[in-house]
């Protein structure tokens, strides 16, 4: 498909550095000449216009390009903006797939109508050349498949053109059955005029015709091999489902069970992309899972197969390495840090599968770690902006894992290894860790942060941490406690206070990894207050809101008063709660007696952005990416793998979770009336599975190291 290439002709983009003479990121040159000391000299072509003739030359370094076709270049310059070629770069299987294209393969597109499937028709020239040194854009035609996954058979239009970026999906032509059909008497396609090419660019080569030739010998030797069954299917599963017209849809599957009406088993997929028809989850009237609409597919399992494009030992094809993926052109710059992920784009940039960070030898405490702390928070963004010392290889590739993590959504294995590999001890590099002790090495050694929280016990001297152990008995609480309830009666039982509102509060569930958790489920609390439980600051009445003079702990799990709330009290509210004979042997605390004052006492509250979670010693993370209250992630570091174990490589998946928000949006109350069992898997692996609560308070961001006398840690 690729045009012959003129002799000696080198084009390149600019994947990284600051912008010089006009060469900006995103920027296709020309080379003209290059210089030993590494410099190219190029012509530069912008797009937008019909002809596009280079620009007046400029240098650019080679090491801030990457090497183009000139089938590759024409390709990407159709593509605008300039951003949308770089992001196509980050992948560089699609973007292979993509320039391999031939007449006749099938794609999926994005359009104004969600993600389409549709047949390549035509390779496009946009615009003419009137020297030498022009150079076209390149587009595709693509023809839709209807909603019935027909072809259209109606008077056709001039067929849509689409850029490379526009193309979110190519489908293997060993996926699309031998002999297909498409509902209109002709086999293979239509029998229709076609579209004329610009300046009568010659005709695409049918690679998918070959190779549906040649699959013909291999599906005979195959069906002949009692070998060749597919692996049993489960709710995760990464699977295909072909129509009976011949196109191929890609999904996970969430649910697999009976549904009402009928006798055998089904699964509910949902797809990667927008289906008419499909549904968010429900199917009749029933839900037995919630995703997009239109994404929801339900088919008996019968009408499954494993994923093609991962199954890779299954069909005689080699089994890729870990490197065989990613191949990912590197452009970001120490100097020009990724800001946190806006939540406008978190969604595009991060949702489906090989996004995240890559899991890779009992990596998954690291790897939910990172993803949680640095993806969208901003109040632990500005010590990620600190220049990175060249000196300390460990910062340098912590700030990549960071800002490869922002700006492609994705962090291949290697990186991380590498960092484990530079954190010092061997235990690092092959063994799982907690993720607090994980915690403690990245503020220490590798951010040379002090403690993130300051506490004192009692009358002694402040004590700092980086993480917030739970410790109380089992009889302290109810069977579904809150984290605020937690934090509070664990703060008083051990009579801890915090000697300043932390910016990161970390808090640590009382369970030691999996093999014990005194609490089966665990309300999230959404914001955090912790207004009483700041050392020597103005509080409240419980009761009639005058500044307090004393607090009980004895009161705490009173059922008359909201148990498992912090109670202080006034002189007179103190005196009046305790006359009660069921209190009369409560040992009220007086507090320190700050200035008093009129005005209202201000609340110090933290807001939840992310959630650990561990389930049979591996960790995943629940992440809010925005303000709506339904901007919720699931992070999976081992979502799938493909390959054997020695061989292959982990497939990390994100995917939206809106349920959680719907779950979350709820009163305490009725979420502490909610049966686990009742609600969506998710929502249910949150509160069963939670292990480290994860909240900042964005008014006071960490901005630079504690270069404090180091205080007692705890």
């Amino acid at each position: 498909m690729e045009p012959k290439a003129v002799v000696k002709e080198k084009f390149f983009i600019v994947v990284r550095g600051k912008s010089r003479k006009g060469f900006c990121r995103g920027c296709i040159g020309r080379v003209e000449t290059e210089k030993q000391s590494g410099e190219l000299m190029g012509l530069l072509y912008c797009g937008g216009s019909n002809t596009l003739s280079p620009k007046s030359g400029g240098m650019v370094r080679r090491e801030d390009t990457y090497t183009l076709t000139r089938h590759q270049a024409q390709l990407l310059l159709f593509v605008s903006p300039v951003s949308k070629r770089l992001e196509l770069l980050c992948n560089p299987q699609l973007f292979s797939a993509i320039c391999e294209l031939s007449q006749d393969d099938l794609v999926v597109v994005k359009h104004k109508k969600g993600h389409l499937p549709g047949l390549v028709k035509n390779l496009m020239q946009i615009g003419r050349t009137e020297h030498k040194d022009d150079l076209h854009m390149l587009g595709f035609e693509v023809e839709f498949v209807d909603s019935d996954h027909d072809l259209t058979s109606k008077k056709h239009p001039p067929l849509p053109l689409f850029s490379a970026a526009e193309i979110v999906q190519v489908v293997p032509s060993y996926s699309v059955p031998l002999g297909l059909h498409w509902n209109d008497g002709q086999s293979g396609g239509l029998n229709r005029k076609a579209v004329t090419r610009i300046n009568s660019m010659p005709n695409i080569g049918s690679r998918a015709q070959k190779t549906r030739e040649n699959q013909l010998e291999q599906s005979t030797v195959q069906s002949q091999s009692p070998s060749a069954s597919h692996s049993p299917l489960e709710v995760g599963s990464l699977v295909e489902v072909v129509s009976n017209s011949g196109v191929t849809v890609y999904g996970v599957i969430q649910w697999l069970g009976v549904p009402a009406g009928k006798t055998n088993e089904w699964a509910g997929i949902e797809l990667d992309y927008e289906v008419n028809g499909c549904s968010d989850g429900k199917y009749g009237s029933q839900r037995y899972f919630t995703c997009k609409s239109s994404r929801a597919l339900f088919v008996p399992v019968t009408k499954c197969s494993p994923d093609s494009r991962f199954s890779c030992s299954s069909t005689g094809r080699k089994t890729p390495k870990p490197t065989d993926t990613l191949l990912v052109p590197l452009y970001e710059v120490p100097e020009e840090d990724a800001p946190p992920i806006p939540d406008s784009e978190a969604l595009s940039l991060l949702v489906g599968k090989m996004k995240g960070i890559q899991g890779h030898i009992n990596s998954c405490y690291l790897d939910v770690t990172l993803f949680s702390l640095f993806s969208s928070s901003v109040t632990l963004d500005n010590i990620c902006r600190r220049p990175a010392d060249t000196d300390r290889p460990l910062t340098c590739t912590f700030k990549e894992i960071i800002n490869r993590l922002r700006r492609q959504g994705f962090v291949p294995a290697q990186i991380v290894m590498n960092f484990r590999k530079h954190l010092g001890s061997d235990t690092f590099r092959t063994e799982e860790k907690d993720p607090e002790e994980f915690i403690t090495v990245l503020f220490q050694k590798v951010l040379r942060m002090g403690p993130l929280i300051k506490l004192r016990s009692g009358q002694d001297t402040c004590q700092g941490a980086y993480t917030l152990q739970i410790f109380l008995e089992k009889g302290q609480m109810g069977q579904m406690p809150s984290v605020q309830q937690l934090l509070d009666t664990s703060c008083l039982s051990g009579d801890l206070k915090f000697e300043e509102v932390p910016s990161c509060l970390m808090v640590q569930m009382p369970r030691f990894g999996n093999k014990y958790k005194m609490f089966s489920h665990i309300i999230p609390s959404t914001e955090l207050d912790i207004t009483d439980l700041l050392y020597n600051s103005p509080r409240e009445c419980f009761l009639c809101g005058h500044l307090a003079e004393y607090e009980c702990l004895q009161c705490l799990p009173d059922r008359k008063m909201q148990p498992g709330r912090i109670k202080q009290f006034c002189s007179t509210c103190n005196t009046q709660v305790h006359s009660h004979h069921s209190r009369q042997a409560h040992s009220p605390k007086a507090l320190p007696a700050p200035a008093a004052s009129d005005t209202l006492v201000p609340r110090h509250t933290m807001q939840l952005f992310a959630v650990l979670c561990i389930h049979t010693s591996h960790y995943v993370s629940f992440i809010k990416y925005g303000a709506d209250p339904h901007s919720w992630l699931f992070f999976d570091c081992m979502a799938d793998r493909c390959g054997d174990d020695k061989h292959g490589y982990n497939i990390p998946e994100i995917r939206a979770c809106p349920e959680v928000g719907d779950f979350l949006s709820q009163p305490e109350e009725d979420q502490a009336c909610s049966h686990p069992s009742k609600t969506p898997e998710l929502v249910r692996r949150l509160l069963c599975d939670s292990y480290m609560f994860l909240y900042q308070n964005p008014a006071t961001p960490l901005s630079k190291p504690n270069h404090e006398e180091p205080l007692n840690r705890i």
